[in-house]
């Protein structure tokens, strides 16, 4: 893939990112679960890690949590989400590149879900000063699992149906 088809692409995909991530905050959970969400816009993330590469998996990772907190106005769950995608990202990255003939796509997604919640725990406990905000993480960490398993199922039929072979050149 040539350099400036390249630079379309991971626009076009850090677009998609934006739009999912903006259509799962209006959508209502059948749980009040402070900081749940579907993480829709994460199947980009884990596309983007296996189709292109880790190192525009983490750009997108950490650009559409950027733009959706400046879009959406959740300036005070920035860091809150900037933490689990961080998290996320580099616990993707690092299951793909070495644990991928072990694990399909829904278990590297399980592995970002996890880390994603463990992030945003782990800011949460810094900003209280306080280790008792852990004592959420098992919730958030059993919701993830569902979340987790859509996103990845997802990701596996968009890299089926997508040319890896030249979005990685």
């Amino acid at each position: 893939m040539k350099k400036n088809q390249k630079i379309i692409f991971l626009a076009l995909l850090s677009a998609l990112g934006i739009v999912l991530g903006l259509f799962e905050s209006v959508i209502p959970l059948p749980v009040a679960i402070p900081g749940a969400r579907l993480g829709l816009s994460n199947i980009v993330v884990l596309v983007t890690i296996v189709a292109i590469g880790y190192k525009e998996g983490f750009f997108i990772a950490i650009f559409k949590t950027i733009i959706l907190a400046l879009v959406t106005g959740a300036v005070s769950s920035f860091f809150f989400s900037l933490g689990g995608a961080i998290l996320s990202s580099i616990f993707m990255i690092l299951s793909h590149k070495y644990l991928s003939k072990y694990l399909s796509l829904i278990g590297i997604s399980e592995i970002g879900s996890f880390f994603h919640n463990l992030g945003q725990v782990m800011v949460a406990s810094f900003i209280m000063q306080s280790t008792t905000i852990f004592a959420y993480l098992p919730i958030l960490v059993i919701l993830g699992i569902f979340t987790g398993f859509f996103v990845g199922l997802s990701s596996i039929y968009i890299v089926k149906n997508i040319n890896v072979r030249n979005l990685r050149n």
